[in-house]
């Protein structure tokens, strides 16, 4: 199937036209305006610095919707004692900047490279100043020890990346995100490929098309 290229234009191809991979399209831009309709459509950007910008929108989408969240007794525990402090878009390039430095699990130590490039990081403080785009910092003390971020649209989150240099850090910083988003009667929580991490938090796949009737529904801002 052939992967559509992007032009200047602000336009997507039907997702039905992807590859069985996912890819929908390349090129293109990363203008909020392109950003927003790529995230309400049931895409997302995700390339290497050395590739052009390539659009994926994957079937089956992976997906937690917040009611759905499981947490285990261990991390209960943690929450329970307070082990860490938790706030919300305080520094948002930094934690980009984090989660742009952590070896992601599917690289070997030869590949070491991120597709959190410089151009994405700009891209994503653009709508963070928008307010499209969220931050959770993860703190021990004075020090940030994990985060994520992501893109909100209406009562939708599209999670994009995590990190941590303290044990269990990302994965407490998202449990107190998605106990906030069930509060705002969020509909879903964007993961968009599987992990294992995800999956034990509650975490499963819905056809696309679903996941797409669900946005449909749910980014109207």
């Amino acid at each position: 199937m052939p992967i559509y290229i992007l032009d200047e234009a602000i336009y997507f191809p039907n997702v039905e036209s992807a590859t069985k991979e996912g890819i929908l399209a390349v090129g293109g831009d990363l203008s909020e305006e392109r950003l927003l309709l790529a995230y309400k459509s049931g895409i997302f950007p995700w390339y290497s610095d050395d590739e052009p910008i390539i659009w994926w929108t994957p079937n089956p989408r992976f997906v937690l919707f917040p009611t759905e969240l499981k947490v285990s007794k261990s991390m209960q525990q943690l929450l329970n004692k307070n082990a860490f402090d938790v706030t919300y878009n305080q520094v948002f390039v930094q934690v980009m900047q984090a989660c742009a430095a952590a070896k992601r699990n599917y690289q070997t130590e030869d590949e070491q490279g991120t597709w959190i490039t410089d151009d994405m990081i700009e891209a994503y403080y653009n709508l963070h100043k928008k307010g499209f785009a969220t931050s959770v910092e993860v703190w021990e003390k004075d020090e940030l020890v994990g985060g994520l971020y992501g893109v909100q649209i209406g009562k939708c989150f599209f999670g994009e990346s995590m990190f941590h240099t303290k044990s269990n850090a990302s994965k407490y910083g998202f449990i107190s995100l998605v106990k906030k988003l069930q509060e705002e009667n969020f509909a879903i929580i964007d993961c968009q490929v599987y992990t294992p991490h995800l999956e034990s938090l509650g975490a499963k796949h819905i056809e696309r098309k679903d996941f797409i009737s669900i946005l449909e529904k749910h980014t109207t801002l």
